[in-house]
């Protein structure tokens, strides 16, 4: 008869405490997490591993991990590999919400929590982690329009299977409909940008230059690396540094364009802690804690499907020039790299 290795845990635990183990030592007997990635290509997700890993040391537990390369099928037969491994919690950074739910269903039907994490994987039992990405979406807009109130605004939108591309334009959208629907921005270029590939990016823009023949005042991009393929296409046409461009995620790269006044805003969303509270509530989870017992944890039913859900949900910072100190204050990025190229009376007080 096969047994989920959640009742399993239950029973071990309730041996346990025959035997006479202390609870605590029960609940860090073998606790696997396993990292299903997306892809491992982008600087921010080697942040959020490091907070993972400790914090999964931190509480006793074991982290095995797989990368799946943009590939949605590849991630598949990863989840496979890591139940096989002895994974006794997953957390799921998912490169296709909806190709995701069958690596899902196997989990649950084995006893496996699963922790969505940063992208929304709509199923009931998965635990969502993120940041409130509408709440990011309205900061990126609000930036934007702080320093253009009118013109030709490009939205640059994430991955189109990601509905966190969704969540964040409703955002923006917020932020900008009057203004749109009076006529002060007319939305010359609204494009997703397959896989959130900065390449993709900047070949969206290009395209949509060369259809408005340069004339775009503002650029709406969702995160770091869709803004930074916005900002390469705006240099070739000599308009880096003219056009205000959001993004999000405090990457260096962005950071540095911030200081040198390239980039406008990066919805800096601290990584580390994100990791760690996903850590935390994997071992949690694993540990037989209910998911509405996760510490600061919320019902949330605001997903494409409405499906109800247990969320955890961190709040955003916008980083500008203005406030580049918060970031290098926090250890997030130093000052040499914040502040690489950047000097002279002209560069943000945190540069000087």
């Amino acid at each position: 008869m096969k047994v989920s290795r959640r009742l399993f845990t239950a029973a071990a635990a309730a041996v346990a405490l025959t035997v006479g183990w202390s609870s605590a030592e029960a609940q860090q007997r073998r606790t696997v997490v396993g990292v299903s990635w997306s892809n491992f290509q982008e600087e921010r997700w080697k942040i959020d591993e490091a907070a993972i890993r400790a914090e999964l040391t931190r509480l006793g537990a074991e982290y095995v991990s797989a990368d799946a390369q943009s590939n949605p099928t590849k991630q598949l037969s990863d989840i496979d590999s890591l139940i096989a491994r002895g994974a006794t919690a997953l957390i799921v950074l998912a490169q296709d919400n909806n190709a995701i739910l069958p690596a899902v269903a196997k989990a649950k039907a084995e006893g496996i929590p699963v922790v969505g994490y940063d992208r929304l994987i709509e199923a009931d039992g998965v635990f969502y982690i993120s940041f409130d990405n509408k709440e990011v979406g309205r900061i990126q807009a609000r930036e934007v329009f702080k320093v253009q109130p009118k013109g030709n605004y490009v939205f640059i939108k994430g991955s189109p299977t990601d509905p966190n591309a969704d969540f964040l334009h409703a955002g923006q959208m917020e932020v900008l409909k009057a203004a749109v629907d009076s006529g002060d921005i007319k939305v010359v270029g609204n494009q997703y940008t397959d896989g959130w590939l900065p390449a993709n990016a900047q070949r969206n823009m290009e395209q949509i230059l060369t259809a408005n023949n340069n004339r775009v005042d503002a650029v709406v991009a969702s995160n770091d690396g869709t803004a930074g393929g916005a900002v390469a296409a705006l240099a070739a046409q000599g308009l880096a540094g003219k056009v205000p461009v959001s993004g999000q995620d405090g990457d260096r790269a962005a950071l540095n364009r911030v200081a040198r006044g390239q980039q406008t805003v990066s919805v800096w969303k601290d990584a580390r802690e994100l990791g760690k509270k996903a850590a935390e509530a994997a071992v949690l989870l694993s540990r037989g804690t209910a998911l509405n017992a996760i510490p600061g944890a919320t019902t949330w039913a605001d997903g494409p499907r409405k499906v109800t859900m247990n969320a955890l949900f961190l709040a955003p910072v916008p980083i500008t020039q203005a406030n580049l100190n918060v970031v290098i204050e926090a250890g997030w990025a130093t000052k040499d790299v914040v502040c690489q190229g950047v000097s002279g009376a002209s560069a943000p007080a945190a540069c000087r």
